[in-house]
């Protein structure tokens, strides 16, 4: 048995923070007679307050603590929101996340290179790498798109597609401006699936430039993302180009788009990533946007064969290495050998 501590996600306001500091102290509480003694305590935060009462418990009730690392906190909000690291707020969750490192029974992440985080951090110890993956009965579980959906995206076209959060953090105006350079080929069409602070801007750009190859669509139901993604010939991913992505990054849209057997071009600096690994698409890590435009190019004139080829070898990826049930049974062994 374990217990799994959540936390708030992202967000930089006084108010968010004084919320943060709040919960922290409401896990003091938490009515461990009612639930039964754990055996491991999971804290699985985005900032890293968390860890301090969640170790108490663990202590207190014997039980091993596991700490999750999905985003690198604070250095995420260092470089994404600007943050010096000697703000105090940055300092305060640079002492929780030193904490956790130090005070954890083991340490796991979705990340494949945080052991160099560690090791440029002075730590000398080992983690986990359990990543994100897929649920195969829920991605099988599939629904037909909507008529009013169908008739948005374009025929007879090469189509570059995006579904997922449209924000800052997503660097989607990478896509709009490779878009741009790629205007006079009227073969190659983009197209921009879901919602997010962004929308509008990137609206604008389109509209700025006069493309009439970008088109956007609302947010589908998750049920129908592989019949989505079955529509697109190539699917695009990226963020910001940011040094903190060289330790790893693991998108759960990227394993839709994997199962959906269609090659990726995976714009984020983030050598030896699962793209990379599963030699399932073209991998960009500078010259943003034309390496983009280079790589939908290639992959516009390469034969069906070929990209068929390169989107299967990213779904049986998946299939080995990321389906929860693979992923479960890892994280029970490592339980066990605590």
């Amino acid at each position: 048995m374990w217990i799994k501590v959540p936390t708030y996600s992202s967000a930089h306001s006084v108010k968010r923070v004084l919320k943060w500091f709040w919960y922290t102290l409401s896990l003091f509480f938490l009515p461990v007679k009612k639930i039964g003694k754990p055996d491991y305590i999971i804290v699985s935060p985005m900032q890293t307050m968390p860890i301090f009462p969640a170790y108490r418990w663990a202590k207190k009730i014997d039980a091993k603590l596991i700490f999750e690392v999905k985003d690198i906190w604070p250095l995420s909000i260092q470089e994404l929101g600007g943050y010096s690291a000697k703000h105090p707020f940055i300092q305060i969750l640079k002492f929780f996340e030193r904490f956790a490192i130090t005070k954890s029974d083991a340490i796991v992440s979705v990340l494949p290179n945080y052991q160099e985080y560690l090791k440029d951090e002075g730590f000398s110890r080992k983690f986990h790498y359990i990543p994100n993956g897929i649920d195969v009965n829920e991605v099988n579980n599939t629904e037909p798109l909507s008529e009013e959906v169908e008739r948005l995206i374009p025929k007879n076209k090469f189509i570059v597609g995006y579904a997922g959060t449209i924000g800052k953090a997503n660097a989607l105006h990478y896509l709009i401006e490779t878009a741009i350079i790629l205007k006079d080929n009227p073969d190659i069409a983009f197209v921009i699936v879901g919602d997010g602070n962004e929308k509008e801007k990137l609206k604008q750009m389109v509209n700025k430039s006069s493309l009439n190859n970008v088109h956007f669509i609302n947010s589908v139901p998750k049920k129908q993302i592989q019949s989505l993604l079955k529509k697109f010939d190539v699917c695009y991913i990226g963020l910001e180009h940011k040094q903190l992505f060289r330790y790893g990054v693991s998108p759960n849209k990227l394993f839709d788009y994997l199962y959906a057997s269609r090659p990726v071009i995976f714009a984020i600096y983030s050598p030896g990533n699962v793209v990379e690994q599963a030699n399932a698409g073209f991998c960009v890590y500078n010259s943003y946007p034309d390496e983009i435009a280079n790589s939908i190019l290639k992959l516009h004139k390469m034969p069906k064969e070929g990209r068929m080829e390169m989107g299967n070898k990213g779904r049986e990826f998946v299939l080995k290495h990321h389906s929860f049930e693979i992923l479960a049974k890892n994280y029970k062994k490592l339980l066990e050998n605590l």
